[in-house]
């Protein structure tokens, strides 16, 4: 059984933000395609440019280096046009990694891939037993891990995960296939503190949510529609979907720094800035 911690989560007052300086890994773009359709965002006929993903990517990218962020990068695999989205490929907390186990077989390779990276170099690694999509479905905080179920996680992974990491975790369910993964419908501002999208959750998710979270940022639906949730955050500064302007000025009133990136070519494959980040703890 997963576990809830009892204390609740509080934001820091506006203008006192610290941001930490982190870790990532990317993976370039160059055989992005929509070929196929795993999520309610694809559509292969409508398709999309690799060039245009590659440069919109290399912004996200200097975005990160410009807030002294370092990027690791891992080699694109020529046939896996979905490896550019490095947070489904797994999930390192304090140097441990639990690997990914795809849904949909157009992504089954990727899991190895990205579990041989970190074993190549040392980390402890966990090959998955249940089907889990990395970062993705889990999202770490100071105390917890929140993990997303309903569309491409099974729930015996959060038990697992918790199990390997030794951190407690939370599950969460999905209910609207637009947001798949919960990365795309909630982000962590800090250690403490999500903004999140309710309608994506149900009802018993959102209660635990306002319960875990009561001043969590709540997005409308016009920012969630354009994947303004799949957002990365260094606890001062907020990098995000440029589309999602209603987020970015709540974000700005509670004391954060917005930095807006354009991902319009890599969103018609359902992802976003978190999609194509994995954090290395």
């Amino acid at each position: 059984m997963t576990i809830a911690p009892s204390t609740q989560a509080t934001a820091a007052p506006a203008g006192d933000r610290t941001s930490t300086a982190r870790h990532f890994l990317m993976c370039r773009p160059e055989f992005f395609a929509v070929s196929y359709s795993i999520n309610p965002w694809m559509d292969p006929a409508k398709g999309a440019d690799a060039g245009t993903a590659v440069r919109q990517w290399e912004g996200l990218r200097q975005a990160y280096e410009s807030l002294g962020h370092t990027v690791r990068l891992i080699d694109p695999i020529e046939g896996l046009p979905d490896m550019v989205f490095a947070a489904n490929g797994a999930l390192v907390v304090e140097g441990k990694v639990y690997g990914a186990r795809f849904a949909h077989a157009e992504r089954a390779a990727e899991g190895p891939a990205y579990l041989r990276w970190f074993a190549e170099r040392g980390y402890e690694t966990l090959e998955p037993s249940f089907t889990n999509e990395g970062e993705g479905d889990y999202l770490t905080l100071d105390e917890m891990i929140l993990a997303g179920t309903g569309f491409r996680t099974d729930v015996a992974a959060h038990m697992e995960a918790q199990e390997f990491l030794g951190r407690p975790v939370v599950t969460l369910r999905l209910v609207d296939p637009r947001f798949y993964h919960l990365d795309t419908a909630l982000f962590p501002l800090d250690g403490r503190n999500v903004a999140y999208y309710p309608d994506a959750f149900s009802a018993g998710s959102q209660r635990v949510l306002r319960r875990l979270f009561p001043d969590a940022v709540i997005a409308a639906a016009a920012d969630a529609e354009v994947l303004g949730l799949n957002a990365v955050s260094d606890g001062r500064n907020v990098v995000v979907n440029a589309e999602a302007t209603s987020l970015a000025l709540e974000l700005k009133r509670r004391g954060f720094e917005v930095l807006p990136v354009d991902l319009s070519e890599l969103r018609k494959a359902g992802g976003g800035p978190k999609c194509c980040t994995l954090e290395i703890r």
